[in-house]
């Protein structure tokens, strides 16, 4: 493959996903067949102390504690903004004012009302927008798709998809932003888990027509950090228990969980399939295995042990798994490949209408919870 000339991408927020990001640029002479090349050239964040990180980065030319300062310069095609929600709105705004392509972290918006604004403007800027969204582009999660697409499945049964945590179990652990409404937003965690479990159902046309949901306040209050407490007023755990019509087939039920308090997980996300024919499922608790099914006399789950079958092939051999780096590559191959028009078949980053769509579904979840009812969206 040819060199490419290299898209030049800036990140705002020098955090732990800024860093990844550079990482996934720095070993993308891994992937083989990806007709874009991307270039870190520069960062941007409000505590300089955090910029030294990428000093060591060789193609990073900007560093800058101001992202207007960042914006201003010519030499900058994409930006990768990574800062918490209640700033996402402005500063995605000033991405695309500025002339610049966006890939914004989840929720794109600390609500709904946000989102909508961030979705307008890139549409009328003309610019390039997509939200992160990793999970998807392992190859457990490819492979899941995939058999459903080819049908088989017979009459749905249910669809779940979800991601659980358990990093708030620990009573003792400090307050941070994502345990604050003002920052975090009214829905919680559907704000911080939520796309990575509406990204697959909605990118599938399995968008719910009614929800019930199940919201959960397990600590009301946690250290400050200082000696005291503080309010923890933000959801830590949602069950969205929704209804959707397919093609084929009405009311299929399709559960959504988003949980920070979900023992023994640290990071999992699950998808699940079930039809009268047949089934699948995937979990990033065993992320080299997919389960399938096929209904017969007796009904059991098989169990295929996956390789290294990522969208965009990589130097890496089959026999290896993944892991969040190589999905991260991935999602990034995605969006770079879907802004240069090249993605042709493959899966890509999750679209601002369907950031937008997921918004929709915490709205209606949190007059759900309010009303103790089943709402219509």
């Amino acid at each position: 493959m040819s060199n490419p000339t290299p898209v030049r991408v800036a990140v705002i927020g020098a955090g732990l996903m800024g860093r990844e990001v550079a990482s996934a640029f720095g070993r993308w002479f891994a992937l083989l067949d990806c007709p874009v090349r991307p270039e870190l050239v520069g960062v941007c964040d409000v505590n300089s102390a955090a910029l030294d990180w990428f000093r060591q980065v060789p193609t990073v030319r900007h560093f800058e504690t101001d992202h207007r300062a960042l914006l201003a310069h010519t030499d900058i095609d994409v930006v990768y903004v990574a800062v918490p929600h209640h700033l996402h709105e402005s500063l995605y705004l000033d991405v695309l004012r500025a002339g610049k392509d966006l890939l914004a972290e989840k929720p794109f918006g600390i609500d709904l009302a946000a989102a909508r604004r961030v979705r307008d403007a890139g549409v009328k800027l003309g610019r390039f927008v997509r939200v992160s969204s990793e999970f998807p582009f392992l190859p457990g999660v490819q492979r899941a798709l995939a058999a459903f697409n080819t049908g088989g499945f017979g009459k749905l049964l249910s669809i779940r998809n979800s991601f659980l945590h358990s990093s708030d179990l620990d009573p003792t652990k400090p307050i941070n932003w994502k345990r604050q409404t003002k920052f975090c937003g009214d829905a919680g965690v559907m704000n911080d888990l939520g796309l990575h479990v509406a990204h697959v159902p909605l990118r599938m046309g399995w968008k719910p027509k009614r929800l019930h949901a199940q919201l959960q306040k397990i600590y009301t209050e946690r250290p400050d950090g200082k000696g005291g407490m503080a309010a923890c007023d933000t959801w830590d755990n949602a069950t969205l228990h929704c209804t959707v019509d397919l093609p084929a087939q009405s009311d299929v039920p399709l559960t959504l969980e988003m949980k920070r308090m979900s023992p023994t997980d640290t990071n999992s996300w699950e998808i699940e399939i079930l039809g009268t024919d047949g089934g699948v499922r995937y979990s990033t608790k065993l992320p080299k295995t997919l389960f399938t099914y096929t209904r017969g006399k007796e009904q059991a789950w098989c169990a295929t042990d996956l390789g290294f079958g990522t969208p965009f092939k990589t130097i890496t051999g089959g026999i290896f798994e993944p892991g969040f780096p190589d999905i991260l590559m991935q999602m990034w191959a995605a969006y770079l490949a879907e802004r240069g028009g090249l993605l042709d078949n493959r899966f890509g980053c999750a679209t601002p209408d369907e950031a937008v769509a997921h918004h929709e579904l915490w709205t209606a979840a949190l007059r759900s919870h309010a009303e103790h009812s089943v709402v219509s969206l």
